[in-house]
């Protein structure tokens, strides 16, 4: 954790720099506004970093609002940075402006003291001149200070415009999102399955509640045959978030109500997760499989740990595909749950038909979901990878900054259809 928020903070310093050099002492003149606002620039850039380094060192009391402001603050600096960046053309072209006057109005001087030269009568005062000089660079002081501000009220009000959006759409009910899947094999008599999926809770100080009991309840409305839960439920240990957890006892589903550990689930009291998550009704699927069936006619659901698993530490965890499939009939169809979408590598090489992830938020803020393909095949949506099916669902919380922009939190609903892929309405 001590690594991680070295991280965050050469990360904070950084983007706070860039503001500050835009936002301060560009639209200040040296003084005590500008030192005053460059102390609470600082203050702004540790925020973020205390908030990750101290997570579980607090009490709740102090940890929850610590995370809220310092998160909030993170999203918000995070568009300021970006449409700070946005007017640098503006301030180029204003530049290049500036540029092109002072020659001008240098070859104006110098005609003035040619014509002076020829009439000493008509030569200007020294003192004059002095203060003529000192005019003109106010006058310049002052139109680039007119436009430091300006553009800085309008970064502004954009980056806080944006972040706000983003707050009340990340704790605003998520969208159902219907996706028939063919399978190839799949009896008829399974046509129509509904697998309900949801990943990302991240049950956290800032999140869970009755925004996670809506998240319950939305899955329970689709009517569910299965439901799978793939990854990163919690940002907690058990004791912390035994209340905000509990809604999963409600959950309806006809086939049984399914769990693969994400990355998260890696940060906290692993096996303390295991123990309870069936308590409430939950079976967790490490590297193992069951059999889902209707009228006789079944098909394999496999689940395994998460791809970091193996690095967490924790006694016998690490993703096994191999074990998960281990005895199986080829001619079974295949759904896989697997937190991490780039797990598909694996699944295509064995022959899984469906493979249902999460991980990456959607993107989560606008224009990670572009960073986010450095590290994994898809960002959200249904996809091929070669004979092999990939659904990511977009999430139904948030981790860091409590703001989705461009990813509204989701419930998935799969329905399953025998026959070749074909790619789902969108």
């Amino acid at each position: 954790m001590l690594g991680f928020g070295a991280v965050v903070l050469l990360a904070m310093l950084l983007l706070h720099g860039y503001v500050w050099w835009r936002l301060v002492r560009g639209t200040t003149r040296p003084g005590r506004v500008r030192r005053r606002l460059t102390v609470l620039t600082v203050l702004l850039a540790l925020l973020p970093t205390v908030a990750v380094v101290l997570r579980g060192e607090v009490p709740p009391a102090v940890a929850t609002p610590l995370d809220w402001v310092g998160y909030t603050w993170l999203g918000v600096v995070f568009y300021l940075f970006l449409a700070v960046l946005a007017t640098e053309p503006i301030r180029l072209v204003a530049a290049l402006a500036r540029r092109r006057r002072r020659p001008a109005e240098t070859a104006g001087g110098a005609d003035a003291a040619v014509l002076d030269a020829r009439d000493d009568a008509d030569r200007p005062d020294p003192d004059g001149d002095v203060a003529a000089v000192d005019a003109d660079r106010e006058r310049s002081v002052s139109r680039r200070l007119f436009l430091a501000r300006t553009l800085a009220v309008g970064a502004g009000a954009v980056a806080v415009g944006t972040a706000g959006t983003g707050v009340v759409l990340a704790n605003s009910a998520p969208v159902v999102r219907r996706v028939p899947i063919h399978l190839p094999g799949l009896d008829p008599a399974l046509a129509g399955l509904r697998i309900v999926t949801f990943s990302d809770g991240h049950l956290s100080a800032t999140y869970g509640g009755r925004r996670f009991e809506r998240v319950v309840e939305t899955v329970n409305a689709q009517r569910p045959d299965v439901v799978a839960i793939v990854g990163d439920l919690v940002d907690g240990d058990v004791d912390e978030l035994r209340e905000d957890v509990a809604p999963l006892a409600d959950l309806v589903s006809e086939q049984g109500v399914f769990f693969v550990t994400g990355n998260h689930e890696y940060f906290v009291d692993t096996q303390a997760w295991m123990r309870h998550l069936p308590t409430l009704g939950v079976d967790v699927l490490r590297n193992e499989r069951v059999a889902i069936g209707r009228a006789g006619a079944t098909f394999d659901l496999a689940g395994i740990d998460d791809r970091v698993a193996a690095d967490s530490g924790v006694p016998g965890h690490g993703a096994d595909l191999d074990a998960a499939l281990d005895g199986r009939d080829d001619a079974t169809p295949l759904v896989l749950l697997a937190h991490q979408p780039v797990m598909v590598e694996q699944a295509r090489a064995a022959g899984v038909g469906l493979q249902l992830s999460g991980h990456t938020h959607g993107g989560q803020l606008w224009p990670f979901d572009y960073a986010v393909l450095l590290d994994q095949p898809a960002v959200e949506g249904w996809s091929t990878q070669g004979d092999t099916q990939l659904y990511v669902t977009a999430g139904a919380g948030y981790w860091g900054p409590p703001m989705r922009v461009g990813a509204r939190p989701e419930v998935t609903v799969i329905e399953l259809q025998p026959g070749d892929p074909v790619r789902p309405p969108s």
